[in-house]
């Protein structure tokens, strides 16, 4: 295999983003980038995306492809900051438009900051394929934790967004606006019926009772061990676990700061008249 790949885990965030390369062509894709963001003062911040135009820089590579798995809630994208370095195209679900339906509305977006489909140059659907040196990425729509949930396949190879984590966490919460249990548990079973040497690529680690952060796994050991999809988990089940869990988990510390801005692609809202660009937090609209 000619592919090349690297993790790159941020702390703050429990985010792996990924540098996708063909060692032949030197042709290169980034995977779910992530803005350092602190919310008490407002400041962002680049440094993982300048460790990672730094091994680009390092290596000679061309990077066709900036890829989202979905549009995330817990991180701002660095998709903008890094196209602009690059000139790649950013890559989303066809389905990214629900979700900024959704969120144009509860954000109450109004003139350059609405989001459209144009803030993405790549919508892509199932079964698309998307080249890269000798070889391909492969388009599997994997719905559940958002309606524009994929996950991203080259060569033995998957990269899996929020569908599935680690083994000993199990899976991704539901209850975004437009996400669905069901829904969920379908998307992990068509990836469960991937061949058992399929490598998972997580995007986050929360890393359970301690443990050092992971974020590389088969299909084989998923059905063996994921605490919430092993082989006796029934459809029902799993729904059923996965709505009472979620009752139970807090809103993401970033949900509003990130969402805003991921839904554009990883645009910051329009700087105004004084020079200042502004996160809008609805109050009581959750």
């Amino acid at each position: 295999m000619t592919i090349s790949i690297q993790g790159f885990f941020d702390p703050n965030s429990n985010t792996i983003s990924y540098l996708v390369y063909d060692k032949a062509s030197k042709k290169a894709a980034i995977i779910d980038p992530v803005l350092e963001f602190t919310a008490n003062d407002g400041h962002i911040t680049t440094q993982s995306a300048d460790v990672i135009l730094s091994i680009v820089e390092k290596l000679s590579l061309e990077v066709n492809w900036i890829m989202e798995t979905h549009a995330h809630a817990d991180h701002l994208s660095a998709a903008q900051y890094l196209q602009k370095a690059l000139s790649a195209d950013i890559v989303a679900s066809h389905h990214i438009t629900q979700v900024q339906a959704i969120f144009n509305k509860l954000f109450n977006l109004q003139g350059e900051d609405v989001a459209n489909k144009d803030d993405f140059q790549k919508l892509v659907k199932e079964g698309d394929i998307l080249p890269l040196g000798n070889s391909c990425f492969h388009i599997i729509e994997t719905p559940g934790h958002t309606p524009a949930c994929v996950s991203y396949q080259i060569d033995d190879a998957v990269f899996v967004g929020d569908t599935i984590f680690m083994p000993d966490f199990g899976s991704a919460r539901c209850d975004f606006p437009g996400g669905d249990a069901k829904q969920l548990y379908h998307s992990i079973q068509r990836l469960l019926a991937l061949p058992d040497n399929t490598r998972l690529f997580m995007c986050h680690d929360y890393m359970p009772n301690g443990r050092e952060v992971e974020w590389e796994t088969t299909v084989a050991i998923q059905k063996q061990r994921n605490i919430h999809v092993h082989k006796q988990i029934t459809e029902q089940d799993f729904i059923q676990m996965r709505q009472q869990r979620d009752k139970q988990l807090p809103v993401p510390q970033l949900l509003l700061p990130s969402i805003q801005v991921n839904i554009r692609a990883g645009k910051l809202p329009t700087v105004e008249s004084n020079q200042t660009a502004y996160l809008k937090l609805p109050i009581n609209a959750l």
